[in-house]
């Protein structure tokens, strides 16, 4: 017979969640007249360019970060390879309910967190664009390869959007950018969001 400790634990605090059990990471910007708040959770990344140097604005939430890789042991799991029990290559998500079933501890505790970080910057007149993408980009290129490539391009194309191979290796995908405006696409496993700043 089970104890009323060990039954609550079987329980699990989100046992009426039912399947798919998936998972998304989440990384958000917002800007107030001249601040730009960046809020992320998982291994998608916010970066600006300041006169074209590339400055990330998040962190990304890997397995491997000290305060990330304590959470997870704390809370009786491990980390093989680079990946949360074997599984997973991201320490925070939304979702993912499987690895936040322990009844006595916290989200904020859990295996994997919801929790995001949160950053706040002042804008300057020599911020030109922001980008928010997810790790199908990151894996392939660095921050600045990617301020990089996106400032070759502005002065090479009209106001239309257009489609170019990634040109660095093991990058497949197409990458759409559109100027003036913000844009968000979607293709396999990249996300990727420009936003242009305009100086007042």
């Amino acid at each position: 017979m089970l104890t009323l400790k060990e039954n609550l634990f079987y329980q699990r605090p989100h046992s009426h969640f039912t399947r798919p059990n998936c998972g998304s990471t989440a990384c958000v910007a917002l800007i107030r007249n001249k601040q730009l708040f960046v809020a992320n959770a998982g291994d998608s990344r916010c970066v600006i360019s300041r006169n074209g140097q590339a400055y990330n604005l998040s962190r990304d939430h890997k397995p491997e970060l000290e305060a990330e890789r304590e959470r997870i042991q704390s809370a009786g799991s491990f980390i093989l390879m680079g990946h949360v029990n074997g599984n997973l290559n991201l320490s925070r998500a939304i979702g993912d309910m499987k690895f936040k079933q322990n009844k006595f501890l916290p989200p904020d505790k859990q295996i994997l967190t919801a929790n995001p970080d949160i950053n706040i910057v002042e804008l300057c007149d020599d911020d030109e664009f922001i980008v928010l993408a997810c790790d199908g980009i990151w894996d392939c290129m660095s921050s600045q390869q990617l301020v990089d490539f996106i400032r070759e391009h502005i002065d090479t194309v009209s106001t239309k959007q257009f489609n170019i191979i990634c040109p660095f290796e093991n990058c497949k995908h197409h990458l759409r950018i559109a100027f003036g405006l913000s844009l968000a696409i979607a293709h396999a496993d990249v996300v990727l969001a420009i936003c242009f700043l305009e100086t007042e």
